[in-house]
């Protein structure tokens, strides 16, 4: 048994692109040609598939790119546990995800939030390690129906997503129409929960007034969810430690709240937990637990610090 970490690192960091390798070659093999052939091929993480017809000419062809960052050793591994390594840019690719969930192994994670088309990539690259598979329903405005959302849902988690992030219809808690909010949100947790999975509810945060917020925290506890959730990140704000803190308030010690857009520092992390987070949505996680900025470390005191308690 291998017992040194840099080793069992590199270990991962190859199965990784091993098996990302593979999956791009078994999409290649969908598109050969009757007759034809494809040959795919990888060194130094650069990898090139080209397909050829019966007659040997060249049908298609392209590259990709499998790389990584080792990294900085990180500071501290228990922040991390409390982390959903994020990247939900429109633009992501394939190596980006695979980037993203070598990380979320290496540096152990929570999970990795990802839209729902990535699911099943991150599925097989997470296999056999603690890290869940997180995505998001109804993202980013919430507007779909209740019955989409729930079919979306489903469709997750037959892919292999173990939690699920969904957005509230904020015009309609605006509206006071709370039945299509609840709704909506226990049509989710109810498919969700048949496949012990797990429901964060984003509730927009930054769209919604203090009442409205409080609202939106007690329906999705009636409706049996798991966390609330301050934003999706791609509204005109993000988490605030004001806003953690009322929802922790409102749902109490039984559910968790989850503190994501904007967080990107360890000071970030630090005062959403104290502030009652019990979760981090974060794209710069790996920066995140790092530790304390060089600015804001604290210097050696020169004599004891007086307690204020």
């Amino acid at each position: 048994m291998v017992n040194d970490p840099k080793v069992v690192e590199q270990l991962v960091e190859i199965i990784t692109h091993e098996v990302l390798a593979a999956m791009l070659e078994q999409q290649e093999k969908t598109i050969v040609p009757e007759g034809g052939q494809c040959k795919f091929t990888c060194a130094e993480s650069q990898c090139v598939h080209t397909c050829f017809d019966r007659a040997g000419n060249v049908v298609s062809a392209g590259a990709e790119r499998i790389s990584s960052t080792m990294g900085v050793i990180p500071q501290d591994l228990n922040l991390a546990k409390m982390i959903d390594h994020t990247l939900l840019k429109p633009d992501a690719t394939q190596e980006q995800i695979a980037q993203l969930c070598f990380e979320a192994r290496k540096y152990g994670f929570a999970s990795v939030c990802i839209n729902p088309t990535w699911v099943e990539l991150c599925a097989k690259l997470l296999q056999g390690s603690p890290v869940k598979v997180c995505t998001v329903i109804g993202f980013p405005l919430g507007a779909t129906s209740p019955e989409v959302k729930a079919f979306e849902t489903q469709i997750a988690l037959e892919h292999g997503a173990t939690e699920i992030d969904m957005v509230i219809n904020v015009g309609a808690l605006k509206a006071r129409d709370l039945e299509m909010v609840a709704g909506d949100i226990r049509g989710v947790v109810k498919a969700a929960h048949a496949s012990k999975a797990i429901v964060k509810v984003i509730i927009e945060a930054i769209l919604l007034t203090d009442e409205e917020k409080t609202i939106a925290c007690l329906l999705s506890k009636e409706a049996g969810a798991d966390y609330v959730k301050t934003s999706t990140g791609f509204a005109s704000g993000g988490a605030t430690v004001h806003d953690v803190a009322l929802m922790r308030k409102v749902v109490g010690p039984e559910m968790g709240v989850k503190a994501a857009g904007g967080v990107r520092t360890y000071e970030d992390a630090e005062n959403m937990i104290k502030a009652g987070a019990t979760r981090i949505g974060a794209s710069a996680g790996v920066k995140i637990i790092q530790g304390p900025s060089a600015a804001v470390a604290p210097a050696v005191p020169t004599v004891a610090p007086t307690k204020n308690y």
